[in-house]
C-alpha cells in the first residue's frame, strides 16, 4: 500500500469492488446429475414397467378378471381404439369369452422387435382363445387371433 498523498481523502479504493462471481462448477454439476438421472431412468424403466411379455400377461389378466366380474367398462377401457370403435361395452363378453368359468393366461408369444403379442387364454370350464395385445401407449387388447 502506498502512504503518499492521496487525491481523495478516503484513501485508495480496492480494485475489485463488485460482488464476487461464482465459478460454473455448480451449474455443470446440476446439468451432469440431470443427465445421469435421465440415463438411469431410461435404463431402469423396463425393470419398473416389466417386459413386453409381462405387460401383455398383466393386461390380459386384468381384462379377463373384469369380464369375469361383469365389469364391462374396465374391460372396454383395456381395448385398443379400433376395438372400442367396433364394439359396444355390452358386446365385449360375446366377442372375447370363449368358454365357461374363469379365464386365465396360459402363455405369451411374440418377438422382441414386434409391437404385438399373442396371449393364449384358457377357461376353467373348457375353451381356448388367443388374444392379440398391442403395445401402443400402453398394452391394449386388440382382438382375437
Amino acid at each position: 500500500m502506498s502512504t503518499g498523498p492521496f487525491l481523495y481523502d478516503e484513501g485508495p479504493e480496492q480494485l475489485h469492488t463488485g460482488t464476487p462471481r461464482r465459478s460454473g462448477k455448480l451449474l455443470v454439476l446440476v446439468f451432469g446429475a440431470t443427465a445421469v438421472v435421465a440415463v438411469l431412468m431410461a435404463v431402469l424403466l423396463p425393470l419398473v414397467k416389466g417386459s413386453a411379455e409381462d405387460q401383455a400377461r398383466e393386461v390380459t389378466g386384468v381384462f379377463l378378471a373384469a369380464l369375469d366380474q361383469g365389469d364391462t367398462e374396465t374391460a372396454y377401457g383395456l381395448l385398443c381404439e379400433d376395438e372400442r370403435a367396433r364394439l359396444a361395452p355390452e358386446d365385449i363378453s360375446a366377442e372375447y369369452v370363449a368358454g365357461e368359468g374363469v379365464g386365465r393366461v396360459v402363455s405369451v408369444e411374440g418377438g422382441d422387435g414386434e409391437r404385438s403379442r399373442e396371449v393364449d387364454v384358457e377357461w376353467s370350464g373348457g375353451g381356448r382363445a388367443r388374444f392379440v395385445v398391442v403395445n401402443s401407449d400402453g398394452p391394449h387388447v386388440c382382438g382375437v387371433a
